[in-house]
């Protein structure tokens, strides 16, 4: 995969803490989330980009505490009701 180098001001003690390997990906997945968060890219593509399946990104996010589900319980209930009718008019 190719790679370009950005540059990114810090408070010069933050340094160590956001430059060892262990963090890159992590940092990287943080610098893409503003983009999936406004819709501009997916998941899908976001996990691409970084060289990783998608689940393993969703994963990554959770360890976080960045949901993938975003819905208040309302609407993810309104969600299961609808895939119940799909479902059924498929019958």
């Amino acid at each position: 995969m190719a790679m370009a180098s950005i540059e990114i001001k810090l408070p010069s003690l933050a340094r160590d803490y956001v430059m060892d390997d262990t963090t890159e990906v992590m940092r990287n997945a943080l610098l893409l989330y503003p983009s999936i968060a406004n819709n501009t890219i997916s998941y899908g593509r976001a996990a691409e980009l970084l060289g990783m399946r998608k689940m393993e990104l969703i994963e990554l996010y959770g360890r976080l505490g960045i949901p993938y589900l975003d819905m208040t319980d309302e609407e993810f209930e309104e969600e299961i009701q609808m895939v119940k009718k799909l479902v059924d008019a498929k019958k």
